[in-house]
């Protein structure tokens, strides 16, 4: 039985990979992308989300959204991480399509309220198009299947501060929203995505089983690659996004606990992430006030490869 999603999204190298996996897998049906800015800029996001659909020969709705945080300023795109066009900076064809009328926020209201209880989220970038739906329909708690969220880090520290990962840190007033809205989530952060390594042979796997899509995906993932060579010492990259849909229909990978989560959304904890586990005393209970979630501590990296490879190869 296939799972209808809607993926949130700033492509972003990792994002394709993901983006690919959620318009091959048998198990996964696609209802749209909806677009954020993060690793891009929101046009440039938008963009590539309409460009990934049509190089894997599929119609996706996809629906532009977010700016721009909530709250904070605007942090610059990490060019050096995912190139300046998302894409590790290569030759893009042209875009065809073009997005949705309507808003991202809206496409998911309108969405989960015509599927209750069948759509789940899965958002792989920060978090304001998930606050923007709520604050529109706060109903959607209650309607939707179940939320998805790459981001976070329980005990892994930081990728952008010490303590906080990008998609959080981008757009903390959002993520704490999100995070405590009080359905049911999962937060698929780096303790799960940095035991995952897709290495170069992976993606040679991958390119080959995937026509213009796959060309599009190792030329990116060579710019990657690079940078996680000088940032980890790794040769290859963290599909953090691609986890987030082996959650999705493996959630067997992943090692996960119930607890309440926290956002901090100023001073030099800005954007971290703060895990209870469920039921344990701390001096105070203002850690345990929101709602329980589940959080991954940890994945079968290994198999988590497996699981991407075949199914793009």
């Amino acid at each position: 039985m296939s799972q209808p999603i809607i993926f949130d999204t700033d492509p972003g190298v990792d994002d394709a990979q993901a983006i690919a996996i959620a318009l091959a897998h048998p198990e996964i049906e696609l209802l749209g992308m909806t677009t954020t800015y993060g690793n891009v800029d929101i046009e440039t996001a938008t963009h590539n989300a309409l460009l990934l659909g049509e190089l894997a020969g599929q119609k996706i709705p996809v629906a532009q959204g977010a700016a721009a945080p909530l709250v904070k300023p605007k942090h610059p795109a990490p060019a050096h991480i995912h190139g300046a066009n998302g894409l590790g900076n290569i030759d893009l064809p042209d875009v065809k399509g073009s997005a949705l009328a309507i808003s991202a926020p809206q496409f998911i209201v309108d969405t989960v309220n015509a599927r209750p209880g069948d759509v789940s989220l899965v958002a792989v970038g920060p978090l304001g198009n998930l606050a923007a739906a709520l604050q529109l329909d706060p109903s959607i708690t209650e309607k939707v299947k179940q939320v998805i969220v790459m981001g976070g880090s329980i005990k892994e520290g930081g990728n952008v501060t010490p303590v906080a990962e990008a998609n959080i840190f981008n757009d903390p007033h959002a993520a704490a929203r999100v995070l405590s809205a009080g359905w049911p989530l999962t937060l698929v952060g780096l303790d799960a995505t940095h035991r995952c390594v897709l290495a170069p042979k992976d993606m040679d796997a991958i390119a080959a089983g995937q026509g213009k899509l796959g060309r599009v995906l190792a030329e990116s993932y060579a710019f990657y690659r690079a940078f996680y060579q000088q940032a980890l010492g790794i040769d290859g990259c963290c599909p953090h996004d691609s986890c987030a849909l082996a959650y999705l229909i493996k959630p067997e990978l992943f090692t996960t606990a119930k607890g309440h989560l926290n956002v901090a959304t100023e001073g030099v904890a800005e954007g971290q992430t703060v895990f209870a586990p469920e039921g344990r005393e701390f001096m105070a209970p203002r850690w345990s006030q929101t709602p329980v979630v589940t959080a991954c501590l940890s994945a079968d990296g290994p198999a988590v490869i497996d699981w991407i490879v075949s199914t793009l190869k």
